[in-house]
């Protein structure tokens, strides 16, 4: 029964009723994701709108100004928002709070017309709005309190609205093919009709204590047993946070749909959050640095994703980071999890190998003004992809770049613990002591050991083993790079620069990069380098080897033919060295990695 009238609304009373809406949704995400069949049957709705909701509940606290409260509600789902669906509802926030004015108490009739307002929003962020999704079901409750308007009761008029909310819900079965053929119901639609549910039981409720009570806790991301069986046309599910735009959002969405689909342009020119599904992020983002400051970037790989639930070859899932130099064809066929390091150029953010490739990164280097900065994965990103393997794996095995350079090791460290209780499967985590090519061989000899049918606790301590016989040699060719990045001295870099001295830097056992030699040019560093691999390989088999280099195909093929005619096998891979390496190292270095026996 609805007894007293709630004729205004302050920010308490906005805050704790998304708060009760987003926790339905929280609750629900599960049941969302498996309806999830537009516009890619990826069972991720429910997870992303989770995900949107988690990153204002996580930020924000209540104000008992209306309009304060729906800015800063509005700001920070704009800033989580993840996914087309997530980005589309912090839309929908966004421009209901351009849509209300300056003040600390509202009317129903004035928030009904901040809910009409934002519909234009919504369509004018999507580059081909469908009917029957999120966005008509939004528009369709918009219209229905319309002719509400008259109302002051906020409590009977939302409460009212819920029939025709369903209705409309119901209809999104029948207005997409995608929907029909799986007499299903539009996910996104559904997620904002649980959220409306959510706020309904708090009104109703009149008990505003229970919910002032509740817990923020982080309740984790659910990911659905089932994922797309159909053909994935764009890769990555591809997302980005753009500062100070420099063009307009039209002509930002006419440039993103020549590159993929699901374009959502959302937010404002100061701050703008971009969808897209794309087959390269990399060349995508290469472009995108000269239309805003990028502070933010995110790309699924959402075939990897789908290969964990339909199409595994083995139970047992191997993880790395993007120091990893492995070539993507093995990295591929061994269906290796890799999370990217995060590169900063100034403003500009980039994710490591997957929204800045190796070429142009080098180029960056080069052209750039700001020497690049690396940061760490972190928890979170671990938590994600572990719930995410741990649904459908029985034991994963995680190996990151030594944790002397990074703190990317104790995160995954942190998450593997949290995973592991909660599904109760083993998370296996390893610091290589190394990085590049050589933790490249490591991955690679588990990921075969995988596939040999070896079990988990066994190639664990068979890593223990293999970590002491991991070599990498990096023989660096100019030393200005290590003068910026601040690893040597510009007085010592003038005198080597002087002298012509070029430095080889390898790796202790205890993952620290030591000065392994020096010579006055780079054919004599490899030779020095070739020397010592003949020395130490006396009486011990050489398991596999890489070649790495930063533009210098020349420098590489020089290891190839010396490593060759040692070992009498060709190298495991040629690839671009991790821009970690490559950071200091800088354009031209050649270095040579190895595994024994």
């Amino acid at each position: 029964m609805i007894d007293k009238p709630l004729s205004q609304i302050d920010g308490r009373i906005l805050y704790y009723a998304f708060k009760a809406g987003g926790h339905r949704i929280i609750q629900q995400q599960a049941e969302i994701n498996k309806i999830n069949v537009f516009p890619v049957n990826d069972k991720d709705t429910g997870t992303n709108l989770a995900s949107t909701i988690r990153s204002v509940l996580d930020n924000i606290k209540p104000h008992k100004s209306y309009k304060t409260t729906l800015n800063l509600i509005a700001e920070n789902a704009l800033i989580g928002a993840r996914g087309n669906s997530g980005i589309i509802f912090a839309q929908f926030l966004y421009g209901m709070n351009l849509g209300t004015i300056e003040k600390g108490i509202i009317s129903v009739s004035e928030f009904i017309d901040s809910v009409g307002q934002s519909i234009p929003y919504m369509y004018d962020a999507v580059s081909n709005p469908v009917e029957g999704t999120m966005i008509t079901v939004i528009k369709e409750w918009s219209e229905s309190i319309a002719a509400n308007k008259k109302s002051t009761d906020f409590r009977k008029f939302v409460v009212e609205s819920l029939e025709s909310l369903n209705k409309s819900l119901e209809e999104t079965r029948q207005k997409m093919k995608s929907l029909r053929q799986s007499n299903v119901v539009d996910a996104g639609a559904k997620g904002f009709v649980v959220f409306i549910e959510g706020i309904i039981e708090f009104i109703l409720s009149n008990n505003i204590r229970k919910f002032v009570a509740q817990p923020d806790d982080t309740i984790a991301l659910i990911h659905d047993e089932e994922m797309y069986d159909g053909e994935i046309t764009f890769r990555y599910c591809t997302e980005a946070i753009l500062k100070n735009l420099k063009v307009t959002k039209v002509e930002l969405q006419q440039f993103l749909s020549k590159d993929g689909d699901s374009v959502v342009v959302a937010g404002s020119d100061s701050l703008t959050r971009i969808h897209i599904h794309t087959n390269d992020p990399a060349e995508l983002f290469y472009k995108l640095k000269d239309f805003g400051t990028i502070t933010f970037q995110k790309a699924d790989d959402m075939i990897r994703q789908n290969e964990a639930a339909t199409s595994r070859k083995w139970n047992v899932a191997v993880v790395t980071d993007s120091t990893c130099d492995l070539s993507q064809e093995l990295i591929d066929f061994y269906q290796i999890y890799t999370l990217p390091l995060n590169i900063n150029f100034g403003d500009n953010h980039y994710l490591d190998k997957v929204t800045i490739t190796p070429d142009h990164f080098y180029d960056l280097l080069e052209s750039s003004s700001d020497f690049p900065k690396t940061s760490q994965i972190n928890e979170h990103s671990f938590v994600n992809l572990y719930s995410h393997l741990a649904s459908h794996y029985d034991a994963i095995i995680s190996l990151h770049l030594t944790s002397q350079f990074s703190g990317t090791y104790m995160n995954s460290v942190r998450a593997a613990e949290k995973i592991s209780a909660e599904f109760n499967k083993p998370v296996y985590t390893i610091d290589s002591k190394t990085l590049s090519g050589s933790l490249g061989l490591l991955v690679l000899r588990v990921a075969q050991s995988i596939e040999a049918g070896l079990a988990p606790t066994e190639i664990v301590e068979s890593v223990e083993k293999w970590k002491p016989d991991a070599r990498i040699f990096v023989s660096v060719k100019d030393l200005k790079y290590m003068i910026k990045g601040g690893r040597v001295s510009k007085r010592k870099g003038f005198i080597a620069n002087m002298l012509n001295i070029n430095p080889i830097v390898s790796m202790d056992e205890s993952g620290k990069s030591v000065l392994f030699g020096q010579a006055f040019s780079q054919q004599a560093n490899i030779n020095k380098v070739m020397k010592h691999v003949r020395k130490i390989s006396a009486g011990k088999t050489i398991w596999n080897y890489t070649v790495l280099h930063a533009h210098n195909e020349p420098g590489a093929e020089i290891y190839v033919q010396k490593m060759l005619e040692l070992t009498g096998k060709s190298p495991v891979s040629v690839v671009d060295i991790s821009p970690v390496i490559g950071m200091n190292a800088g354009n031209g270095t050649i270095a040579v990695s190895l595994l024994f026996d």
